[in-house]
């Protein structure tokens, strides 16, 4: 049990303004496993007033000693590492085969490449004239999702901290427990005081309470696309910047000539990772039509063959989502695949063999879906593929495209072809026969997938305004 009964406010463990507090439970056992303040608006006006204060001297320090600062945190991150792994296998479900490289380390490693890229930016320039130079926005509200919990902090907090802006954290109620851990290591990395805040809370109360504050410069959100629409519209009634990074429904299109066995065993990887829990799912796989029987084949052996259960297990390779909430609402959308026609090829609603605890679904697979049905159309988030056929290679770009998200998308085929075919995409990340991804280049969406770029250069930028000096 992870008790935590302090928030992390101005550099200290500080009592919530109330005693009620939220419990995290175990995506396996549906036991509590932990227990953190219900903080709200009240804690929130402390975190403000506290990250304020501390913003005139953070802004004015050295960026070689902020930079020195991010290094301290990802060497904190990876000295306790195995430590988070485990508290987000049971907040999240993550199988721990991948948790301790793929939601902690990769944190560290985020921490490490916002500290190698910032120099790169160049604060101050002379365009025919005037001076331009670039400065911290300012306060900065960031409020993070539970599917990667500590990552997404670690992408909102580095960058901002590297460009001198302070921060309060909102992480998510379902799984907070790493950012408090997080909230440790960036008081023993020597962080001043107010330059980093965490406040967990209900989105209701402490999440909004911080996206309207009229002392928060800048809010960037990561999560589902209505709250980002939420978001948006609370704070507009201050101006404030606004990064969102919101939901997918990316496709992997097999172009005819293609790899097929490749090509849908990235399609299930990419659909099946982190049980679906992840934006940038590949929950489409979009193979010409005289492929339809292979690919169906090919992708229920696979299905069929994944261990699931236990996420502490070693050889276990999809775990359960994260909560009964979550559970309930992809059997309900695997429900309406059936109502809609859609061929269930493997998997359904009923839990797995065995697995009557613990918040699982069967890996699934659909054939024979259509664009017109709600599992073609809305993000699911969680182990759910679709199979859609298409006649050529323009029908294939042309059902690619047409949805409301345009985050992420993968094409497999020769690779001139693939290419263009990605060109044509209307999506912020690309991957073409399965290449490897940077994680120093940006990264963001297209249409209501998001605003703004995270990760790079690209995503140091966002925490900067500019201003032009005529002299």
């Amino acid at each position: 049990m992870q008790e935590f009964s302090r928030l992390y406010i101005g550099g200290e463990w500080t009592v919530p303004s109330s005693d009620e507090r939220i419990e995290v439970v175990n995506a396996f056992s549906e036991e509590v496993m932990g227990r953190v303040p219900a903080g709200g608006a009240a804690d929130v006006d402390r975190a403000v007033a506290a990250a304020r204060a501390a913003f005139a001297g953070w802004s004015a320090t050295p960026l070689d000693e902020r930079l020195g600062a991010l290094g301290r945190i990802a060497e904190g991150i990876m000295a306790r590492n195995d430590e988070l792994a485990r508290s987000v296998v049971g907040e999240v479900g993550t199988p721990s085969m991948i948790a301790p490289m793929f939601q902690t380390g990769l944190a560290a490693v985020v921490f490490g490449d916002n500290a190698t890229l910032a120099p790169e930016i160049e604060m101050e320039a002379t365009v025919g004239g005037t001076l331009t130079v670039k400065e911290p926005i300012g306060v900065v509200g960031a409020i993070t999702p539970w599917n990667f919990p500590l990552v997404q902090i670690a992408v909102k907090v580095a960058p901002a901290l590297a460009m001198g802006c302070t921060v309060i954290v909102k992480p998510s109620e379902y799984a907070p427990l790493t950012a408090f851990m997080l909230a440790e290591i960036v008081h023993e990395a020597g962080v001043p005081p107010g330059v980093f805040n965490l406040v967990s809370g209900a989105g209701p109360s402490a999440g909004e309470a911080l996206v309207a504050h009229p002392d928060v410069d800048m809010v960037s959100f990561t999560g589902s696309t209505a709250t980002g629409r939420r978001i948006s519209a609370v704070a507009a009634s201050t101006v404030k910047k606004v990064t969102l990074e919101l939901g997918g429904k990316s496709p992997l299109i097999v172009l005819d000539g293609a790899p097929l066995a490749d090509a849908v065993a990235a399609a299930v990887q990419g659909c099946y990772i982190n049980c679906g829990q992840m934006c940038t799912a590949s929950t489409r796989l979009l193979v010409p039509e005289t492929q339809r029987d292979e690919a169906a084949a090919a992708a229920t052996a696979i299905a069929e063959s994944l261990a699931v259960g236990d996420p502490a297990a070693p050889d276990t390779v999809v775990g359960p989502l994260v909560n009964a909430r979550q559970r309930d609402r992809v059997r309900e959308y695997i429900q309406s695949g059936i109502d809609e026609g859609a061929t269930l090829v493997t998997g359904g609603v009923e839990p797995p063999d065995g697995l009557e605890r613990g918040y699982f679904i069967r890996p699934t697979v659909f054939a024979d879906v259509t664009m017109d049905m709600r599992i073609a159309r809305e993000e699911i988030f969680g182990p759910v593929l679709s199979i859609l056929t298409y006649t050529d290679t323009d029908d294939a770009v042309r059902i690619a495209n047409d949805t409301d998200y345009g985050l992420a998308a993968m094409v497999f085929g020769e690779p001139d072809e693939a290419m263009a075919v990605a060109r044509r995409l209307r999506a912020g990340w690309l991957v073409v026969n399965g290449a490897d991804q940077s994680f120093t280049a940006p990264y963001g969406g297209y249409k209501q997938s998001g605003l703004g770029k995270e990760l790079g250069v690209a995503g140091l930028e966002e925490y900067l305004e500019q201003k032009a000096i005529h002299v």
